[in-house]
């Protein structure tokens, strides 16, 4: 049976590189975006051009209809999920609590929180074996923010995150037994274009100091980590939270 896969926020940064790798470890990959088509055009015929299997799917993770017509396409086109990682996420500028306004509390959480939730519930309804499934891993993209707080910078993103990680726990616990493992990464500082929409573009130069191995870590280090979790190498690993932050 063929695996087919997810990656929400597909077209940049960690999505990216976790849809390449996992389509060259045999995977057929909806790469989702939500407003960078070009970008998500062409991860999926690098994709293609490598003899895999992929299909670029505009949705923006925060609308429910529009979640629920990126899935109806999964299952129309590259048929039945085994596979979701809930990459699509947002930072805003840095900002102290007392200056955020409740517009930008509530985008946080409806695109870095509701939004993974309600893609892995689609998920679980399409792997689950009480739902006539046949088992799937759901590997969320959480931060080494929900530890470190982000303070003076975003803790609405840290808090955001760390939302995903009691999610992550509860959520393996609940499907455990029906055949889906669901883990998260927690990536520490990544060269990635998220920093340039915080307004700190140079960020991980500037807080490589603080990183024990003294460097930020790329996409593809994180992705090495998802796709892990993912395999069936993995086969026993669930509710695990991984740090890749080269030990920050």
């Amino acid at each position: 049976m063929e695996q087919v896969l997810l990656v929400t926020g597909g077209s940049r940064g960690i999505g990216a590189a976790t849809a390449l790798l996992a389509a060259r470890a045999g995977w057929a990959v909806a790469v989702n975006y939500a407003a960078h088509a070009g970008a998500a055009d062409s991860v999926a015929r690098q994709i293609k051009e490598a003899g895999g299997k992929a299909i670029a799917l505009q949705a923006d993770v925060a609308d429910e209809q529009q979640v629920l017509a990126m899935f109806a396409r999964i299952d129309a086109e590259l048929g039945r999920l085994t596979g979701l990682v809930n990459n699509a996420g947002i930072v805003d500028v840095t900002a102290r609590v007392e200056d955020m306004s409740v517009a930008r509390l509530k985008r946080m959480f409806e695109v870095n929180v509701i939004g993974s939730m309600v893609c892995a519930r689609e998920a679980v309804r399409r792997m689950s074996t009480r739902r006539g499934g046949s088992g799937g891993a759901i590997v969320n993209l959480s931060s080494a923010a929900a530890r470190l707080g982000a303070p003076g910078q975003y803790v609405d993103y840290a808090a955001a995150k760390g939302a995903i990680d009691a999610f992550t726990i509860g959520l393996a616990k609940e499907v455990a037994a029906e055949g889906i493992r669901v883990n998260a990464v927690r990536p520490g500082l990544i060269e990635t274009e998220i920093h340039a929409s915080g307004g700190i573009p140079d960020r991980v130069a500037q807080l490589a100091h603080l990183v024990p191995m003294q460097r930020g870590g790329t996409a593809d280090e994180v992705a090495q980590a998802i796709v892990w979790l993912l395999s069936p190498a993995a086969s026993y690993t669930t509710m695990s939270l991984l740090d890749v932050s080269g030990g920050r």
